[in-house]
């Protein structure tokens, strides 16, 4: 990145970044308002390049890592975008039939951070499928501002089929034991909800920092859920206790973590809102619960 610190860097940018991520200002007036922390050594332009994620520096399983076999695919989601391209990951020296998660992007489309998650998620002795929900519009542009703008163009609904599709897919893959579960990141966190609500079948479910459904969706979850909710993270927390009173009141299966001053997208490793410590053990909870419900 360049030689800003995090701990310079007021949590008001956290916040204006947050913003910006999830659409709620456009760049113009993420510029703006950031000008008002320019201050001392520090400029617009530093401040906007340390905030953005550096995708190549980051990176912990390469593409052609030899531990893995990952392709792409594509499959058929005929309710949702049609054919719809995805990462494919697996380990190499498998012995017998595993078990499967679908890791869901954020709000960009799959980009390299995602297929770094989905990696990591077949190293751990999974098979997963990682869609790129940008698939109908020429799939993850290459830049993630490019990459919002482009799903904000898709309904959310008809990308949630393109994930329930992906699921339909794993689960009948040759090299997989039939239980798949699912992993998703801020709107994946939200698609990883609504598909335990939308899938009976589904085998386990962990919604990092997702919105939530409602309490008549709740009631339909059928999965064991582990939910990741970042302390610092306001918009999405205050949905959290009407979601635990639902699932609460129907007797459902859930664990649920709220990590200590971090920020939204703690798990991701490319930007600066990223905690090693939180992140770390968020993804080994997530793979001990994989472990239990998927294998």
């Amino acid at each position: 990145m360049n030689n800003i610190r995090k701990e310079d860097i007021s949590q008001e940018v956290f916040n204006l970044y947050d913003d910006y991520a999830h659409n709620r200002i456009d760049r113009r007036d993420f510029v703006q308002k950031l000008s008002v922390y320019a201050v001392g050594g520090l400029t617009v332009g530093s401040l906007m390049s340390f905030m953005m994620p550096d995708y190549q520096g980051a990176i912990q399983i390469k593409q052609d890592d030899p531990r893995l076999k990952s392709i792409y695919v594509t499959y058929n989601s005929p309710k949702g975008g049609g054919s719809i391209k995805a990462l494919l990951s697996m380990p190499v020296d498998a012995k017998g039939k595993l078990g499967g998660i679908v890791v869901v992007h954020e709000n960009r489309g799959l980009n390299p951070h995602i297929e770094d998650v989905a990696r990591r998620a077949a190293l751990a002795g999974f098979i997963s499928i990682a869609p790129d929900a940008l698939t109908p519009l020429g799939g993850y542009p290459g830049d993630d501002d490019k990459g919002r703008e482009l799903q904000s163009k898709r309904d959310k609904n008809e990308m949630l089929e393109d994930f329930i599709a992906a699921y339909d897919y794993l689960k009948n893959d040759q090299d997989c034991n039939g239980k798949v579960g699912v992993v998703g990141f801020c709107f994946g966190g939200w698609i990883a909800n609504m598909m335990a609500v939308r899938i009976p079948t589904l085998s386990a479910a962990v919604p990092f920092y997702g919105s939530q459904p409602g309490a008549d969706d709740a009631a339909k979850i059928q999965a064991p859920l582990l939910l990741h909710y970042a302390g610092l993270d306001t918009h999405v927390n205050e949905g959290w206790p009407a979601y635990e009173a639902a699932l609460k009141a129907n007797n459902k299966i859930y664990t649920a973590y709220v990590y200590p001053n971090v920020n939204h997208g703690f798990n991701n490793d490319t930007t600066p809102r990223y905690d090693k410590d939180a992140a770390t053990l968020a993804w080994q909870r997530t793979i001990e619960f994989f472990d239990k419900y998927l294998k």
